[in-house]
């Protein structure tokens, strides 16, 4: 619920407008549900590839009519930008940006089911090949590198797990029970879902889990941190705001700060292992992979040959070609933004650290916000404008402990491994 009108800035009041128009505007856009797949087609087509019957899923798709949406998006854009667009003001630049990336999204689900969707999805996600911030190496030199660094240690790490898998009601009752903990009784709501294609999606009040499948105690880790802790956790900060209340919604442009941050949660909390930076790597080198050429079923084989099962091949296959025709040469971007993200958000901590911005960190969580975002509307959280979040992920709430992992990453940061000799360690201590 956005606040009274005049609990807000006159002056403020136009922005406050501006972004009722902007939720009114997309309301009708769901990427994901868009380009999904049936689950009676999934369950159909992994019986026949597990024994080994290789075709072409067909796939059909509901092409949305967002004409009015894209018209009024832009119109938007424009309001939001003024009359000098040299001298915009930060929350004009958030609405527009905003609006922006909401009418690529509809231009790209008016695509559905051709090749159309690539260049949008790129646009939004970003692509294998980009340059990661601060270095000239690429998202696709990292996916190479975490995937080789998994099948290098494999062989030791495989004797060190011991989780029990948990089939998805248990784990359902097991995370309602934390989260009324953290947030209240029945904040939040925890489904089986048996159409879910995800093992787990999160919005403000929900999360699902996929029925189909049992999880590992280190999912139930990952799901708290990177889904509860992160997703949902922004999106209730977000509906706190009583200016933006955008910011509760997770708008297509925010979507690699917010699931790079969920990653990065991941890690600060200890809940990811080798084989979650193996997994999400994969679909980077699977995207790169799809759109130079590769069809459905050599993807699919990819990861199959990677160690993947039947069922996690076929969905991780999926994620790549949602959206786009299965031929090849075309690619749904989206899994570009979890590690690409993930080594972004982990240089701003450090960043942020280095420049003694600690508010800049706890800001990050006030809303559905991109690292852009936390640093030019530091005036309105100065102001009061923009409220701080309400909550905070349990990592983020011992600042000690943070403190000292950022510390400590911005000093190790500067040793060069390759300048690193083995008897010059021995000899060291």
């Amino acid at each position: 619920m956005s606040a009274p009108a005049g609990a807000i800035a006159p002056e403020l009041q136009r922005y406050a407008a501006l972004d009722q128009r902007l939720l009114a505007a997309v309301r009708g856009i769901h990427i994901l549900p868009t380009v999904a797949w049936p689950a009676s087609l999934e369950t159909r087509m992994i019986e026949a590839y597990g024994n080994g019957r290789f075709a072409l899923p067909e796939v059909t798709y509901t092409r949305p009519d967002l004409a009015a949406a894209r018209t009024e998006l832009a119109a938007i854009e424009a309001d939001a930008g003024g009359s000098d667009p040299n001298d915009i003001d930060p929350l004009g630049d958030y609405l527009r940006r905003t609006a922006e990336s909401w009418r690529i999204a509809a231009e790209m689900l008016e695509s559905v089911g051709t090749a159309g969707v690539t260049a949008p999805s790129i646009a939004l996600y970003g692509k294998p090949g980009d340059l990661i911030p601060g270095s000239q190496r690429s998202n696709l030199d990292a996916a190479h590198y975490f995937v080789e660094l998994s099948d290098e240690l494999g062989a030791d790490l495989l004797a060190d797990d011991s989780s029990v898998d948990m089939p998805a009601a248990e784990l359902r009752d097991e995370l309602a029970k934390t989260l009324d903990d953290f947030f209240g009784a029945g904040m939040i709501k925890v489904e089986v879902d048996a159409e879910l294609t995800a093992k787990a999606a999160a919005g403000a009040t929900r999360i699902r889990l996929r029925g189909d499948t049992s999880f590992s105690e280190y999912d139930r880790h990952q799901l708290l941190a990177h889904e509860a802790f992160v997703h949902s956790l922004t999106a209730l900060n977000g509906r706190q705001q009583p200016l933006l209340t955008s910011l509760a919604r997770t708008s297509p442009r925010v979507t690699a700060t917010q699931e790079g941050l969920a990653v990065f949660a991941e890690l600060m909390s200890g809940a990811i292992d080798i084989a979650r930076l193996k997994r999400i790597s994969l679909r980077i080198l699977a995207i790169d992979m799809a759109l130079n050429g590769a069809d459905f079923v050599e993807v699919y084989r990819y990861f199959s040959a990677c160690g993947q099962s039947v069922a996690d091949s076929f969905h991780s296959a999926q994620r790549v070609f949602r959206g786009v025709p299965l031929t090849g040469g075309a690619a749904f971007a989206k899994d570009n933004v979890y590690l690409s993200g993930l080594l972004t958000v982990h240089t701003f901590f450090r960043w942020a650290f280095k420049q003694q911005r600690m508010d800049l960190l706890r800001h990050l969580f006030a809303g559905k916000l991109t690292l852009h975002d936390v640093i030019a509307l530091q005036p309105h959280f100065a102001s009061g404008a923009i409220l701080p979040p309400r909550w905070l992920p349990p990592w983020m709430q011992h600042v000690h402990g943070l403190a000292g992992k950022l510390a400590f990453s911005v000093f190790i940061n500067g040793i060069h491994m390759n300048r690193v000799q083995g008897d010059e360690l021995l000899s060291s201590v």
